[in-house]
């Protein structure tokens, strides 16, 4: 069903793009071009494709050796050249991919940058002493399956950023321990 000399490049374009979760290995239009291109309907394509990334995600999540993988496709009865192809990619790009993914699994979102302001609420007439200090976070995330940076404001009292920072301490004296 699939040209077996354009079999290597679907491989390694799905390969590079696996471990984006929200980003389709393909756009429409090289959809449609792969349609034409190995004369398939459109949900024979969404399998074919499917199929693939489902073998290479087991594949990263069994870290599987090269020798495993051809062995394992050469059982459910997979072209002995497509099964080569996989192996070939797999060899070529496997480890990189593992480790995309071990990256995204460990931090979907990065934080990237960090402002911070203090906001004072003044006293209004009928309770003139009452001050009520509010500090402002602004946490820029970035997140792999998007280029943007999001920015997450988060406001604390006085009270919520001592027990905050009291959080933060015992989560560096964690990771201190484990270094």
């Amino acid at each position: 069903m699939i040209d077996t000399g354009k079999f290597p490049r679907l491989l390694s374009r799905i390969l590079q793009k696996l471990h984006l979760k929200a980003e389709s290995s393909f756009s429409e239009e090289e959809e449609e071009k792969l349609q034409a291109a190995f004369s398939v309907e459109k949900q024979d394509l969404h399998l074919v494709l499917e199929t693939i990334s489902f073998i290479l995600e087991q594949a990263v999540y069994h870290n599987l050796k090269p020798a495993i993988l051809q062995q394992q496709l050469e059982s459910i009865h997979l072209d002995q050249d497509k099964a080569e192809a996989f192996v070939s990619a797999w060899t070529a790009a496997g480890q990189d991919t593992i480790e995309k993914f071990r990256q995204r699994i460990l931090a979907p979102q990065k934080l990237e940058t960090i402002g911070w302001q203090l906001n004072l609420q003044m006293a209004q007439s009928t309770q003139a002493k009452l001050k009520s200090p509010q500090a402002v976070l602004e946490l820029g995330m970035s997140n792999e399956d998007s280029k943007n940076l999001e920015k997450v404001f988060v406001e604390f009292s006085h009270q919520e950023l001592f027990e905050f920072y009291n959080k933060l301490e015992t989560i560096q004296a964690q990771l201190d321990s484990l270094t």
